[in-house]
């Protein structure tokens, strides 16, 4: 039986030094995701720094919110929806989150049959999961209008802080933004999903490797997030 020489096992065992242990530890993150497809990695890294990027959004919303002497106004009464005579505070953005959310269902297990191969289904569940994404951002468009026609501007709104229709239009738009991304991508996916560009390894946009559903899992990463965001700005902007 070979035996191992005394001096490759003890390099193996004994942590390096000096300049070498420098190297081995900023490296350990390649090795980590060594087993990672390119893909997936990036899709991780862009959603870091968009987490930064929204971060700072609610950050300065908060931050202007509590440093301001004017009055907020109230989000139970500004964002409330007039049904047959009365009025129901945060209906609107009610369905809004749960339409967001039970999006997160469909897409989960849109992925879920990814893995099984089973494209019917899983182009189903997109084209599903894309219809209440575009949901979504309808009712936001309406909220839009509906705020828009009562005198909300960047610059100013009626019912106090001017700081309100900035960081109203600044943190929902660009959510909304992410949203609207999500639904055009989602479709693209579906119908690619549904053609069977993913079984017979039709060379195009993300589908050059035969048999390969990882897109739906990194299109499932990033709605996801888009998903968790919002619960973020639901907390903060609506309820606080």
């Amino acid at each position: 039986m070979n035996e191992v020489a005394p001096t490759t096992l003890n390099a193996e065992i004994a942590p390096s030094t000096g300049r070498h242990g420098f190297v081995a530890d900023w490296s350990s993150d390649q090795r980590a995701f060594r087993t990672v497809s390119w893909g997936k990695a990036m899709m991780w890294v862009f959603l870091l720094s968009d987490t930064f990027v929204f971060s700072c959004f609610l950050i300065a919303y908060m931050t202007a919110r509590m440093s301001t002497t004017v009055p907020w106004p109230m989000p139970s009464e500004v964002f409330s929806l007039e049904v047959s005579g009365h009025h129901f505070p945060l209906l609107l953005i009610a369905i809004m989150t749960f339409v967001l959310i039970s999006s997160s269902g469909t897409m989960a297990m849109a992925v879920n049959f990814g893995y099984r191969r089973d494209r019917r289904k899983t182009a189903v569940l997109m084209l599903a999961t894309a219809l209440l994404g575009a949901a979504f951002v309808g009712m936001q468009a309406f909220e839009w209008t509906k705020l828009i026609s009562e005198g909300v501007r960047p610059w100013g709104n009626p019912w106090g802080a001017e700081q309100f229709g900035a960081s109203f239009f600044m943190i929902t738009g660009f959510h909304g933004t992410h949203v609207t991304i999500g639904v055009i991508f989602l479709l693209i996916m579906a119908r690619k999903v549904w053609r069977g560009d993913f079984d017979d390894g039709r060379r195009g946009f993300f589908t050059s490797r035969k048999g390969n559903y990882e897109i739906v899992e990194i299109t499932g990463l990033y709605w996801h997030f888009v998903d968790l965001v919002w619960v973020f700005i639901f907390a903060l902007f609506y309820l606080w």
